[in-house]
């Protein structure tokens, strides 16, 4: 190995570096329209909208409860192209209901079943089986996935 580590973790002070995903950048057509429908629709926070000159803006957004934000970028020939943007819920049917009524296009929930996708939530309510979708108007796609508990993370 180059440089004399010990692994894949290790640095100069023998601990694991701390990786933490902090930001997602969605490429968009409209900044201003995605904006809207991030805050209006989908229920996110604004943290930041930045401009430095006419070409230069950051706005930054984010779910409630999350750690990680969404950053909306003008990118005239990528809008809609991130897929499978997930989202976890403690109560897949409230946040459809929510999504729902704040005018949101959303998916009726469904799980899988044998390698099946099937109607409604999953029977035994288990953790990570239990999902909707919805897009922005640029197509970027979201699934939003139950979780009653509190995932683990050290």
């Amino acid at each position: 190995m180059a440089g004399g580590t010990t692994g894949p973790a290790a640095h100069q002070g023998g601990e694991a570096v701390d990786w933490k995903l902090e930001v997602v950048v969605v490429p968009v057509s409209d900044v201003d329209r995605a904006k809207a429908f991030y805050i209006d629709k989908a229920g996110f926070h604004l943290d930041v909208d930045f401009s430095a000159g006419e070409s230069f803006r950051v706005v930054q957004l984010t779910p409630p409860g999350s750690a990680c934000s969404i950053t909306l970028m003008h990118n005239a020939e990528a809008p809609g192209s991130v897929q499978g943007l997930q989202l976890v819920v403690p109560d897949i049917e409230a946040a459809r209901a929510e999504l729902a009524g704040r005018g949101v296009e959303v998916s009726e929930v469904f799980h899988f079943e044998a390698g099946q996708q099937l109607p409604g939530p999953d029977p035994a309510r288990a953790d990570f089986n239990s999902f909707l979708s919805f897009s922005d108007p640029d197509g970027t796609g979201w699934m939003v996935q139950e979780a009653r508990r509190a995932p683990c993370h050290p």
